[in-house]
């Protein structure tokens, strides 16, 4: 054949590589003309010469650094494509977790390693142009552009290395902690499932439960008392991880501690009225008759008050009685709390008083120009209609008559449902088709003209519809990958702006805001049944949604590597059972 051919099937072996770092060290022989050849071709490092070849030329780069390595940062880390930017990853864990399968962790159902992908592995892929820091932030310098920094590493290591790095764009995605809502004794006794260590450690306490329970010198009262388990949290995570838990105890530990079996008992409390109140009421009634039929022991309306080393306190909301009960391992899934330097740096740019950083629709934080924030450490503050309908009223009114017909508020419905959801929102749940619907519709408007008071009256409770965006890993993937095509198309963007209309200036946004689109959220009850809650308001609950919770947690797995230890994980839980030795 030709040289041609071999130089064709050399470039496409190339890109194909390029794609799949793990086959660029490939020992690649070929016979030409009757003559062997041999060749090591190492495509990585010809990537990245030519990155750096790249580099010499043309203007400076701007600076991005980002600040963890959770599902926001890391979803934008993969959908950034431009190499218009330097970036610098900074966080103090040098890995990203598949949060969502904590609770398989604590039980042995899925191996800790399986959910975990070295952000190494990400980062190579983006060439030299993008470095990672195992280090934590400490202060944000939102004046001089510089976030303060320290290491992890132990003392044997030389201890705490201080530096700065500077920045021109800043991504925080540093999620969140545990919320104790300052409740005596919660910190310094209970449990958290918020990392992957919380979960090895869970994991470990539930064996120690056992195997001191199982000492012939413990007496009845402690041995019950060591198998008393409390989960705090009626939420999913609380919820998923209690029906773990049962099945760790009932399928696997009960044949290796028959003596024992009796004394286990699993309390779930929660200080509203069901549990899974984010769910459909037919998930969250058969979540709780299900927990009643495996003698889950579930108190709603119960507060903790206080936790010591060995006693609950709880606060029963009907009869206000204070009751302390003895346990052996709690755990506190209740909410999430702001880290304290992002407290910091919300008082630097005027946010106090608040749960979470407060960001635009374009998930800019609001005071900062170049700062930006996603993921379960921010929130976006959605601007209110009525802060702008007079400008509103203004814009659509091109005549300037101080009337609006409804033929020129159909020209400005599409960046007016853009800029503010709830309007969308709320012609959804009173089934109107269009927003002349809207207009037509509210009380005292009789004419197809409308004056300002009238356009404010039809606007009046559209705000009251403003929903707050659930802190979810769904959410903050979300956030990251739109972050990242905004950042791929600033240049363009920036001469063509292709967002909404600016209401209170001239032209548009530069671009369009960030919409979520909720794909549905399951609750895993255990016995390999699961509710699905679907859009469109669908609802399974069974096995068959446990099946289709295997096959999405399989998907949304970010690498092949993690996909095959969690599946392999998962085969070996069903032929071997789960593995109970503490490590």
């Amino acid at each position: 054949m030709s040289g041609r051919y071999y130089y064709a099937f050399f470039e496409r072996f190339s890109r194909a590589c390029a794609h799949h770092p793990s086959l660029s060290k490939v020992l690649l022989v070929s016979t030409v003309s009757g003559g062997g050849l041999v060749a090591f071709y190492n495509v990585g490092d010809s990537k990245r010469v030519a990155h750096a070849d790249a580099g010499l030329a043309g203007p400076p780069k701007k600076k991005v650094v980002i600040l963890g390595t959770g599902w926001a940062a890391t979803s934008f880390l993969k959908g950034l494509k431009s190499t218009s930017y330097d970036v610098e990853v900074v966080s103090p864990r040098n890995y990203f977790a598949f949060t969502p399968l904590l609770p398989s962790v604590t039980n042995g159902t899925v191996e800790a390693r399986s959910i975990v992908e070295p952000i190494r592995n990400i980062i190579n892929k983006k060439g030299p142009h993008c470095e990672f820091r195992e280090a934590e932030c400490y202060k944000i310098d939102a004046h001089n552009k510089k976030v303060h920094c320290h290491t992890m590493q132990a003392s044997s290591l030389g201890g705490k290395e201080e530096f700065t790095i500077d920045y021109d764009y800043l991504i925080i995605a540093v999620g969140a902690r545990a919320n104790t809502f300052n409740t005596p004794g919660v910190e310094e006794n209970a449990h958290f499932l918020k990392e992957v260590e919380d979960a090895q450690k869970i994991r470990r306490s539930v064996i120690d439960c056992f195997e001191r329970a199982s000492l012939p010198s413990i007496s009845e009262e402690e041995r019950k008392r060591l198998l008393h388990f409390v989960v705090v949290g009626g939420g999913p995570t609380g919820v998923e991880f209690a029906a773990e838990l049962h099945d760790f105890a009932h399928e696997d530990l009960a044949y290796l501690y028959p003596a024992l079996r009796s004394y286990v008992k699993i309390t779930l409390l929660e200080a509203g009225d069901h549990i899974l109140s984010m769910f459909d009421k037919r998930i969250t009634a058969f979540a709780e008759e299900k927990f009643q039929r495996d003698e889950i022991n579930l108190k709603t309306g119960s507060m903790v008050v206080k936790l010591s080393d060995k006693e609950i306190s709880t606060k029963e909301r009907v009869t206000g009685h204070v009751v302390s009960v003895p346990y052996g391992m709690v755990v506190w899934s209740t909410g999430i709390g702001t880290r304290p330097f992002v407290m910091d740096f919300m008082k630097q740019v005027g946010q106090t008083n608040r749960r979470a950083l407060a960001t635009d629709e374009w998930l800019r934080v609001e005071g900062t120009d170049s700062i930006y924030a996603l993921g379960d450490c921010a929130t976006i503050n959605q601007r209110k209609v009525m802060e702008d309908v007079s400008a509103i009223f203004s814009k659509a009114d091109k005549s300037g008559s101080g009337k609006l017909k409804l033929e020129d508020a159909r020209e400005v419905v599409k960046d007016i449902c853009e800029r503010y959801p709830q309007v969308e929102l709320y012609l959804k749940m009173n089934k109107m088709k269009d927003f002349a619907d809207l207009l037509k519709n509210a009380e005292g408007v009789k004419s197809t003209e409308l004056d300002i008071e009238m356009f404010k009256k039809a606007l009046s409770a559209v705000d009251s519809k403003m929903k707050f965006l659930p802190a979810t890993a769904q959410v903050a993937a979300q956030q990251g990958t739109y972050l990242a095509n905004c950042f791929n198309r600033m240049e363009e963007c920036e001469k063509n702006p292709e967002g909404p209309l600016r209401f209170r200036g001239t032209g548009r946004h530069r671009f369009h805001p960030f919409q979520y689109k909720h794909f549905g959220q399951f609750a895993p009850l255990g016995g390999e049944q699961t509710a699905a809650q679907l859009p469109g308001d669908w609802v399974s609950i069974g096995r068959s949604s446990q099946w289709l919770w295997y096959s999405v947690y399989a998907s949304k797995l970010v690498s092949w590597r993690t996909r095959m230890l969690v599946i392999s994980d998962w085969g070996r839980r069903f032929i071997f059972g789960r593995d109970s030795s503490r490590i």
